[in-house]
């Protein structure tokens, strides 16, 4: 179930946000990254780490199904 897999990559998020792959490959030390989901990686989700504030902010959440 697509929502499952989603629930699954936010508790990912929490605790290792910088295992997502960069946004822009030329930048792969960027702070935008991206997590693809669910059966055939058909969902993804865009997002932004704040290091300093010890956040991470959702940019985009897609699903292709």
């Amino acid at each position: 179930m697509p929502l499952d897999a989603y629930a699954e990559v936010l508790e990912v998020l929490q605790l290792t946000p910088w295992n997502g792959r960069p946004q822009h490959e030329d930048n792969p030390e960027g702070a935008v990254r991206r997590w693809k989901f669910g059966a055939s990686q058909a969902g993804q989700v865009v997002y932004l780490i704040l290091e300093e504030e010890q956040e991470v902010h959702l940019l985009l959440v897609q699903w292709w199904g």
